[in-house]
């Protein structure tokens, strides 16, 4: 039973960071009704970001870095957004779905050169949050996971107050409803697609500084997390914020408990992804829609 806890424990821990990586990308696709191909290059950038603020400000606390790492991603994706996709939706785009594709995922070719060329291909580290382990009880936990965990909940409550009780919230909820109707009540849908793509930007570069500490950051780190926030929103429900959230927490568990159930632990490791990627096949198969998802009409 202990056992069990501590990989329990170790899978929510993660899955929470998860969900807010994931949180993001269902916030650029249920306004913009664009897949975001570059999302797992803004969690590379929040990581890089971390470690060159921390690099040239030494005396900074690592956690101080983590919100200027996200505000960075956030006013990147911003820039992208207004130059890049607002074409798009200004209907000046022939074939839109396929330029959104092609779009983001130029951007993601550039970011991860654009890395490798003026940082290098080693992987790189910014200081730990709290060096340590924190012991549970029936677990010892690295204090940075611990501490990555914590601000990724308290960042997914804030969020969740944003979008249920701020006006701001209300205007995405009804931008991604009808973006027609909420222009003839006041709302600018124009300036609701720039919010929720530098929201989901920042989002994904909050989760790279906060992992970053526990596991380095290279040109290509965001390829990982990219696939899991894919499979999380196809879990969850495209479009459905808590879907994403509790989409995170399952593939964290299922995760951690699989690789600490399978017969050869060291291979069990290597298939960690593969276990996610199983549950999102039985998902697709038995239920299109995700846990939260509706058919569209």
């Amino acid at each position: 039973m202990d056992y069990f806890l501590a990989l329990g424990t170790t899978g929510v821990i993660m899955g929470i960071i998860y969900a807010l990586m994931a949180l993001g990308l269902t916030l650029i696709f249920s306004i913009l009704r664009v897949i975001n191909f570059a999302h797992g290059e803004f969690y590379m950038m929040g990581g890089y970001a971390s470690y060159l603020i921390l690099s040239v400000f030494a005396g900074l606390h690592p956690l101080l870095a983590v919100p200027l790492a996200g505000l960075l991603a956030g006013l990147v994706g911003l820039a992208f957004e207004v130059v890049f996709l607002r074409p798009m939706h200004q209907e000046r785009i022939e074939r839109p779905d396929e330029y959104a594709i092609l779009i983001t995922f130029g951007l993601s070719f550039f970011l991860m050169n654009l890395a490798l060329a003026v940082i290098g291909p080693y992987p790189h580290r910014p200081p730990s949050f709290f060096p340590g382990t924190v012991d549970l009880g029936f677990v010892m936990v690295s204090a940075d996971r611990l501490t990555a965990s914590v601000l990724a909940l308290v960042l997914l409550v804030v969020l969740l107050l944003l979008i249920d009780r701020t006006w701001i919230g209300k205007a995405l909820r009804a931008v991604s409803q009808d973006k027609h109707a909420a222009a003839v009540v006041g709302i600018n849908p124009l300036r609701m697609n720039s919010i929720a793509f530098a929201l989901g930007a920042g989002l994904a570069a909050v989760s790279g500084a906060l992992l970053a500490p526990s596991f380095s950051v290279t040109p290509d780190v965001g390829a990982v997390p990219s696939i899991r926030s894919y499979v999380i929103i196809v879990l969850g429900g495209m479009g459905s914020i808590p879907g994403s959230i509790l989409g995170g927490i399952i593939i964290g568990l299922v995760e951690s408990l699989g690789a600490g159930y399978f017969p050869d632990p060291s291979r069990g490791l290597t298939y960690k992804t593969a276990f996610g990627l199983v549950i999102f096949a039985l998902v697709l198969l038995f239920r299109p829609t995700g846990l939260f998802g509706r058919e569209e009409e």
